[in-house]
């Protein structure tokens, strides 16, 4: 079992004194950061809701909390987004609403994990913002959502809202040692950003070689050495995420490079001062390269020819 991550030890000590008070939410809104912790959280409540081991609770160890960890409790329901939707769909809703009106199998609390809950269509946040308007005794609604603001104000207004901030470094490498073993984590986080549960499902050596392959096609695509629609099409084909992510940083570095006050060499050559590459490129035009890259990361889960997409990003940095 995965342990709790020190930057989410304020919401857990605060959630485990009120579960022991009895003062519990209805309903728990989890404001996450993409790969800081916001799903592990729900799940960590899920587990010391239905908890039955000794304090302090979750124990982690009771056959409640080894059910829930594993996805198998009859009182836990997911929902998620299934197939290849983008949203989720009143009917994923209208089945919450009929296990809440049954009885507990196990007598105590029913609780539903609804992640990504900024991806609700508005029939089913209507649908879900019934439930929250009556709620059903001995039930518990978690939503976790990157964007909550994509949410209706009615049912935010009935959450109580946790936020989950992006951790520090420092705290991100001391997690990911213990629970994935030592490695260069760090060079893992300088491509995901930091997002350590997301750098936990990566094979560090693998980012290593990825973000050092992907940045020798970036320079060879800047001097016209590329072709770039072979390169688009081995881009489209493994990856991607983790490539645009390698060319995002890429193209922020070029940018700060751009920005940054002209030093003053006082160095005498005997021969002309070589531009470099960054020199040439305009920060006004390595902007609209990077806006094209978050458009094309927005865009992923769209039915697009992301080949085409790719090569064109390329052709756009050639100098």
């Amino acid at each position: 079992m995965v342990n709790g991550p020190l930057w989410l030890e304020a919401p857990m000590t605060s959630l485990a004194k009120a579960h022991a008070a009895q003062r519990m939410p209805h309903a728990l809104l989890i404001h996450d950061a993409p790969g800081a912790g916001g799903p592990w959280l729900a799940t960590w409540v899920a587990r010391l809701m239905p908890c039955t081991g000794a304090a302090p609770r979750p124990c982690g160890r009771c056959r409640a909390c080894l059910q829930v960890q594993e996805g198998r409790h009859a009182d836990l329901l997911s929902i998620g987004l299934v197939d290849d939707s983008q949203q989720i769909r009143i009917d994923q809703i209208r089945e919450l609403v009929r296990e809440f009106a049954l009885t507990s199998h196990e007598g105590g609390y029913k609780v539903a994990i609804l992640d990504p809950a900024d991806a609700l269509n508005p029939f089913a946040a209507n649908a879900l913002l019934k439930t929250l308007e009556e709620p059903t005794a001995d039930t518990m609604l978690i939503l976790v959502a990157v964007q909550p603001s994509r949410l209706p104000a009615t049912i935010m207004s009935r959450c109580q809202r946790i936020r989950v901030r992006p951790p520090a470094r420092e705290q991100s490498l001391a997690w990911l040692a213990a629970n994935r073993g030592e490695a260069d984590w760090g060079a893992v986080l300088d491509v995901v950003g930091e997002a350590p549960f997301v750098a936990a499902l990566l094979d560090p050596a693998r980012v290593a070689e990825l973000r050092a392959e992907t940045l020798r096609t970036l320079e060879m695509a800047r001097s016209g050495e590329a072709d770039p629609a072979s390169a688009a099409e081995r881009w489209s084909r493994s990856e991607l995420q983790l490539r645009l992510a390698c060319l995002e940083n890429w193209l922020t570095q070029c940018i700060q490079r751009s920005l940054a006050p002209p030093t003053v060499s006082t160095e005498v050559r005997s021969g002309a001062h070589t531009r470099t590459a960054d020199s040439v490129i305009n920060s006004r035009d390595l902007f609209h390269v990077l806006d094209r890259v978050h458009e094309l990361k927005a865009a992923l889960n769209t039915p697009m020819n992301r080949s085409l997409a790719i090569e064109s990003l390329l052709r756009s940095l050639r100098t």
